[in-house]
């Protein structure tokens, strides 16, 4: 079953699901690409592990110590004891977390002509992980090596670039290693198809063309998304009013409300 939006689902941004999509994009994109680039290029999916500070907005509007257990009664403490009590309380954790991203090698050589990132929330909001991709990426982008960036979620901060196109809801930044600083940046939102992209190889290569919309449909149909989103409720984080009420109109004409 194909999603209701003509682009990118927003619904499939929540937190419990993006990690899935995301890694199902990474796979479906290499499945695509390898047969078109071989035997020049191969595509290899490539991961980082970090560990990041916990995620502060779990205890906004909390106290400092939450509590979750019941206080031991009074009678169970000794006479010294009597005037406190005793909690089970949670303490921020660390979380470990894994990336996957896509890298064009050259077969003779290994070399890494094209970088592939679709980004994750921790990219986008303040910490280690997002130092952690932006160090990376002034990596790729001071050298010769190809960049393509997706940016499909909407919570966060966009990528810093310098022009137009950071309001947008969704954004490709497709940055050749021999135009910059000059990229270019398809920008869509929630209304619009996601917009096909070249693949940057070499000059003397012929570039295959990226449609990531019906990549991104395909994916849903085959893992049955339909089946695991709630088109009744909103989309986490929700649409700005006139595409929330764009979308109402959208998901009843399709029965889906």
């Amino acid at each position: 079953m194909p999603p209701p939006f003509p682009g990118m689902d927003p619904y499939l941004e929540h937190p419990a699901l993006w990690p899935g999509v995301h890694n199902g994009l990474i796979a479906a994109l290499q499945l695509s690409l390898a047969p078109q680039l071989r035997p020049r290029y191969y595509v290899a999916i490539e991961e980082r592990l970090y560990i990041t500070e916990p995620d502060q907005r779990v205890f906004v509007g909390r106290p400092d110590l939450a509590v979750i257990g019941q206080p031991v009664p009074e009678t169970a403490l000794n006479p010294t004891q009597s005037a406190s009590s005793v909690f089970t309380v949670q303490v921020p954790v660390p979380d470990e977390v894994r990336e996957t991203y896509l890298e064009v090698r050259e077969t003779r050589t290994d070399y890494v002509l094209t970088v592939l990132e679709i980004l994750s929330p921790t990219n986008k909001r303040p910490g280690r992980g997002q130092r952690l991709y932006e160090d990376k990426r002034m990596e790729v982008l001071a050298s010769r090596t190809h960049l393509v960036e997706i940016d499909l979620i909407r919570a966060g901060e966009p990528m810093p670039i310098m022009g137009d196109g950071r309001a947008s809801a969704y954004r490709t930044l497709v940055s050749r290693g021999d135009c910059r600083p000059n990229v270019t940046l398809y920008a869509f939102g929630v209304r619009q198809p996601i917009p096909p992209f070249s693949l940057p190889l070499k000059p003397t290569d012929q570039e295959p063309t990226v449609d990531l919309g019906q990549i991104l449909h395909d994916l849903y149909d085959r893992a049955s998304y339909d089946l695991r989103l709630d088109y009744k409720g909103d989309p986490v984080p929700p649409l700005p009013t006139a595409e929330a009420v764009w979308a109402d109109e959208l998901l009843r004409q399709k029965g889906l409300r």
